[in-house]
């Protein structure tokens, strides 16, 4: 019986075809789920290949080194240059700290780079799954580290298919303890982000870190082994969302990992001669080696077509191209290319490359308005904050001059990097004053309240007044806060309450 189109595609890509389900095999028997392929990828040289080294040296060196460089913030304060404190609530990235309430900032970051990335798919399809993620990186990090110690493709299928010898075991414990290792010291930098990199280096070996150091360095151990070592193309595969989504920002303008089956195929074994015949039959340049599918991280036939598993990464295309060059004909057989400019090839006429066209034009507009809104919101943020709580109990207090009494709980947030005074105004309650808690006799119309630098002032705050009106037992007033050096205030809103006349 002939094999249905998805069986044909499962058997190329070496995983088990399931059965028809005319074949007379009992339901009972039919094997909803196999186990996993092994993937070997073969080591390959080429254009892709210097590039995945460039980048993956270029982002292991960020990751590691970044915690150990140093910024001046003056006495007191942090010197590591990017440092997020959760424990004293700043993040210090260079010259900038961001407090809790600049948590917009972050989430005006997050956007920038999801249309950022929405941009660079829809021109370059999982150009980011293929040289920069995360995953991709230290699992490229983990083969070479397998390839180094075991062997190239072919080595390592060899030995892994033959019998347990004393090469083999000693073999693979040399690569799993070089991963662990990897994967120590990448959950260990992990930490050195939220903690200043040199003490905890030294309160980590002399056990003098808090739990939190060492869960954490374990947890981000594990997991960078097991992602990076064991799951690798099942998380590009199956675990991650990215794949699914990139298929709604792909169009046939994007520039794609593309197999020209138009010069490929017929595919067949042999050499060419000038005009493509081998034996009396013309043949396409393909020559249906599997170099492609050899080197392939995922496991895929890139002459398959357009796949949820390809990571856009092109190592097929340097493969493919050491083989047209052995075998003497035109290299790029794979190349990066466009379904539109593959299907103009094959008709024999020439189609322009269209990097502007309305998708694209739809996520440079967002992405520039994203970046103004975000340049403003950074250059007009706040340095003063003023949080005001009414006191729950007692609501209010008649005091011996007939005056009414409230109290208020202020913090004062001083984001600058010197010390700073405060001038406080109330608004809204005629012939109204105010005493701090510890000089209640003392009743003035504004108060000064001096805050360190990069720190919250905590402070009570007793209002008088007495109005004469209180509708339903309170009336509106405002607190405003105001640098006296340089002149920056805000305004809060508050209730004044008191017995209802």
């Amino acid at each position: 019986m002939a094999k249905t189109e998805d069986q044909a595609t499962m058997s190329k890509i070496g995983k088990p075809p399931l059965p028809a389900p005319d074949e007379g095999i009992p339901a009972s028997e039919v094997q909803l789920y196999a186990n996993r392929v092994r993937v070997y990828p073969r080591a390959v040289h080429g254009i892709a290949r210097n590039i995945k080294w460039a980048i993956l040296i270029l982002c292991l060196a960020v990751y590691y080194i970044t915690p150990w460089i140093r910024w001046d913030r003056g006495e007191g304060r942090p010197n590591q240059a990017i440092l997020l404190d959760m424990s004293h609530e700043r993040f210090y990235i260079f010259g900038l700290t961001y407090w809790p309430d600049d948590i917009y900032l972050l989430t005006g970051a997050l956007i920038l780079a999801a249309v950022g990335l929405f941009l660079v798919t829809s021109l370059a399809g999982r150009i980011w799954c293929g040289y920069a993620c995360p995953q991709t990186v230290w699992t490229d990090l983990f083969m070479w580290v397998e390839r180094l110690i075991e062997g190239d493709r072919n080595a390592r299928m060899k030995r892994d298919a033959g019998p347990a010898t004393l090469d083999k075991a000693w073999r693979k414990l040399a690569k799993h303890a070089a991963w662990v290792g990897i994967a120590f010291w990448t959950g260990g930098a992990w930490i050195m982000y939220y903690v200043d990199a040199p003490s905890v280096t030294v309160q980590f070996w002399t056990g003098q870190a808090s739990r939190e150091v060492y869960f954490f360095t374990g947890l981000f151990t594990v997991f960078t082994y097991v992602l990076a070592g064991w799951a690798r193309e099942q998380v590009c595969t199956y675990m991650c969302p990215w794949p699914r989504f990139q298929a709604s920002m792909l169009d046939e303008q994007s520039f794609i990992v593309t197999y020209q089956k138009w010069r490929g195929e017929p595919r067949g074994k042999g050499k060419r001669d000038a005009v493509g015949l081998v034996g009396g039959q013309k043949l396409g340049d393909c020559i249906d080696c599997n170099a492609c599918v050899n080197v392939c991280p995922t496991g895929i036939d890139i002459r398959d077509g357009v796949q949820l598993a390809c990571i856009n990464c092109g190592l097929c295309v340097d493969a493919c191209n050491e083989i047209m060059t052995k075998a003497s004909r035109p290299k790029w057989l794979i190349l990066w290319d466009t379904l539109a400019r593959q299907e103009a090839k094959a008709a024999g006429r020439h189609e322009r490359i269209h990097l502007l066209r309305p998708r694209t034009l739809i996520y440079v507009t967002a992405l520039l308005l994203a970046t103004s809104v975000m340049g403003a919101a950074l250059a007009m943020r706040s340095h003063v904050n003023l949080a005001v709580l009414h006191d729950r109990a007692p609501l209010f207090v008649k005091v011996r001059d007939g005056s009414i009494r409230n109290a208020y709980t202020l913090k004062v947030s001083n984001k600058t990097d010197a010390p700073a005074s405060f001038a406080l105004v109330l608004g809204g309650l005629a012939g109204g004053s105010m005493a701090l808690s510890d000089e209640a006799d003392r009743r003035v119309p504004a108060l000064n309240l001096d805050v360190p630098r990069d720190a919250i002032g905590t402070f009570r705050v007793l209002v008088y007044g007495a109005p004469a009106r209180l509708a339903d037992g309170s009336m509106n007033v405002s607190f405003t806060l105001r640098n006296t050096a340089t002149g920056e205030s805000t305004e809060v809103s508050s209730v004044f309450m008191g017995p209802p006349k």
